[in-house]
């Protein structure tokens, strides 16, 4: 077995989720679900079939989105996995109903922080093993820190 660490290029001013299901419908339940939560969202989509032609299957409404994820899924590699980039809208937004569609087993990040996935290769593919999101604690927060935390939410409407 072979662990690799894959870096994930993140368009300008988008956020990515990736995650795990196991439907080749995932696509078109995944389209759904963020056009009916944030219909002003751009966003593209690109889920690896694990089975049978094992194609990237993709769906979405902005075509350098949907190139991104498809781009990302075929650096992953890994069946079942999918890729969802966003614009325009927050991850927090659509995470609960991304987790709600039947066939999503996991979601394994939403960020918008350099990422990297890191995936085992083995003689019958790939698997994601887990990701490394942005980068590793430098400290703890202070009052400075938590004021400025507390009014950056209120700023982007998440907290009044």
């Amino acid at each position: 077995m072979e662990i690799k660490a894959i870096k994930i290029k993140i368009p300008k001013d988008s956020n990515v989720i990736i995650g795990q299901s196991h439907f080749i419908k995932s696509v078109e339940d995944l389209y759904e679900v963020i056009a009916t939560t944030i219909p002003r969202a751009k966003f593209g989509i690109a889920f690896c079939e694990a089975s049978g032609p094992c194609l990237i299957r993709y769906e979405g409404n902005d075509n350098e989105l949907i190139e991104a994820a498809i781009e990302a899924c075929k650096e992953i590699g890994a069946g079942h996995t999918f890729t969802i980039y966003i614009r325009e809208a927050y991850p927090i937004s659509i995470l609960n109903a991304i987790k709600n569609v039947q066939e999503v087993c996991t979601i394994f990040c939403a960020t918008a922080n350099p990422l990297e996935v890191i995936i085992a290769e083995t003689e019958q593919g790939r698997g994601v093993l887990g990701v490394i999101d942005g980068s590793s604690p430098k400290g703890v927060e202070g009052d400075a820190e938590k004021d400025k935390r507390m009014k950056f939410l209120r700023q982007i409407g998440y907290k009044k």
